[in-house]
């Protein structure tokens, strides 16, 4: 009975010896002491960034802090042992704190596979090859938590970057945010931001990575080529279509107003500006250097009282003739044939996957490029349990997040916010819009719409009118898509004013094609409205 009860409690023993193990994170940095002899500073020549162990501003808890603006940073720390990626769940895992913000950089870790024999650490650089490569980037037009797989092409022997398509976009604030990437044995992925799920996919599936690690089977054939007679065109002119006799292409879109008066007391012989009486040539002007002087001119206070001053013309309006340029009607093609494309053929790459072949992770490295400083790294953990993962984000990163997020409301609340909940609405719809840019069918438009944005993010006053101008530019699209891009429903971005004492916002990139022809159309419209004659000042 005694030998029975010894054998079970070292059976109990055994078993939460197990569960510790189990339990027991594979890999963590939380850089409470100084990495310096623990992680190893590349020596390239590129990397002049220098790394410091430092506070996160308003804790007592220590990280690794890029110190420079507009520099190169690399470190790496080699693991003890390489870290298999094939057996069971992996968490990858890390804090990163934007202390200055993030308008053009990267915050991202790469977890180095076995590198080739005679690499040493000090070598590490951007050609060191990485299993993964996970975390926040942003500058211009990029804005996304990366998820690259390196993966060795089964048929090739070559390594092959596949990105994540569609990744969640960069808080955009100050605070400590924590990333989470979960790999799963089904070959699914979560990507969590401060432990909500934000993305999911699978490794296999052709439409969550770009480019799919499985290729497709068949492909269209390079030596099938489009027959000359062959006819896509789903509508023509009508040929027996003849324009009619009183159709006049040459009648102007605007006539004079002959039934307009000149309105009682317009002053004729009154200029709109007069030389300001008040001003005097300065003391230092010389009229051999800087020529003749002229005062500079004034609305003439005359003309404020009365309805208009100067010459009067009659104005103009829409001429009820006006017919435009004839085109003859369009009807069903008799000889169309449908958009052609080539045959498919059997894929020569193409192979069959059961899982990715993951290579494991035998460093961590940071290499960025980044213009801003204050970027602070800290609690970098590999673990195999997502519960591990819970705890360490709720130990480490969620008192820090908590304080500094009650610090940012009362910051806003003394700044005259009326809701203090503003800024973090106006956050997400940004993360939202992001969202949209992203769409497959939107990628033209992509940096139109990014550059919206980030003008949005850059004055918050505005938000409302981003989101007009987006929601215009999206009707666009739309409208475009449906109806061939024949018309425009709006303008595709209308004038968005900053906020006094703001900077001026870039001009958006030019109109596609397409837009011409609706702008036509809406001048036709403006026309109809007697147009009043442009004054010199707002010339």
């Amino acid at each position: 009975m005694d030998r029975m009860k010894c054998i079970l409690v070292c059976l109990v023993a055994c078993f939460f010896t197990l569960q510790l193990c189990v339990a027991d994170p594979i890999f963590y940095e939380s850089f409470d002491e100084s990495f310096e002899r623990r992680w190893i500073v590349s020596e390239k020549d590129d990397y002049e960034g220098v790394w410091k162990h430092a506070k996160s501003e308003g804790h007592d808890d220590y990280g690794l802090l890029v110190s420079e603006k507009a520099k190169k940073y690399a470190i790496v720390k080699e693991l003890d042992e390489a870290v298999s990626l094939k057996d069971g769940t992996i968490i990858l895992q890390f804090e990163t704190r934007l202390q200055n913000g993030l308008e053009c950089g990267g915050a991202y870790l790469k977890y180095l596979r076995p590198q080739a024999a005679g690499w040493i650490a000090k070598e590490f650089n951007n050609d060191s090859p990485y299993a993964i490569m996970f975390g926040p980037d942003k500058c211009g037009s990029t804005n996304k938590v990366h998820f690259i797989l390196k993966h060795k092409n089964p048929k090739t022997g070559e390594y092959v970057e596949h990105h994540l398509k569609f990744p969640p976009s960069v808080p955009a604030d100050k605070l400590s945010h924590v990333y989470t990437a979960i790999i799963k044995p089904d070959n699914d992925l979560a990507i969590l931001i401060d432990g909500e799920e934000k993305k999911t996919a699978n490794f296999l599936k052709g439409d969550d990575f770009e480019p799919p690690l499985i290729p497709a089977k068949t492909i269209p054939d390079p030596d099938d080529k489009k027959p000359e007679d062959w006819d896509e065109r789903a509508k023509i002119p009508d040929p027996a279509a003849v324009k009619p006799d009183d159709w006049d292409e040459d009648a102007p879109m605007e006539i004079e107003d002959e039934e307009a008066e000149k309105p009682e007391g317009w002053l004729d012989d009154e200029p709109e500006e007069i030389d300001d009486p008040e001003a005097s040539k300065p003391e230092d002007w010389d009229d051999e250097e800087d020529g003749e002087w002229e005062a500079p001119k004034t609305d003439n206070p005359k003309c404020a009282d009365a309805p208009g001053c100067g010459e009067w013309k009659k104005p103009m309006k829409s001429n009820p003739a006006y017919k435009g340029k004839w085109h003859a009607p369009l009807i069903e093609n008799p000889n169309y044939k449908g958009i052609w494309k080539p045959q498919e053929i059997p894929n020569p790459d193409y192979f069959e996957l059961e899982k990715p072949d993951f290579e494991p992770v035998a460093a961590i490295g940071i290499e960025i490029w980044t213009m801003q400083d204050g970027i602070l790294f800290d609690n970098i953990l590999i673990a195999k349990d997502e519960k591990v993962a819970e705890e360490y984000r709720q130990k480490t990163w969620k008192p820090k997040f908590d304080v500094e997020k009650e610090k940012q409301k009362a910051e806003e609340a003394a700044a005259g916010d009326s809701d203090g909940n503003l800024s973090d609405f106006q956050k997400k719809i940004f993360e939202v819009l992001y969202k949209f840019a992203n769409l497959p069918f939107l990628a033209d438009y992509k940096l139109k719409i990014y550059d919206i944005i980030e003008k949005g993010e850059k004055q918050p006053n505005i938000t409302i009118g981003i989101l007009v101008s987006v929601a215009l530019v999206m009707l666009t699209i739309f409208y475009r898509i449906l109806f061939g891009g024949k018309k425009t429903v709006a303008k595709a971005t209308p004038e968005v004013r900053p906020a006094a004492g703001a900077a001026n916002p870039v001009n958006n990139e030019g109109s596609s094609s397409g837009e011409k022809e609706g702008d036509k159309e809406n001048e036709s419209e403006d026309a109809a409205a007697p147009r009043r004659r442009a004054t010199r000042r707002e010339n």
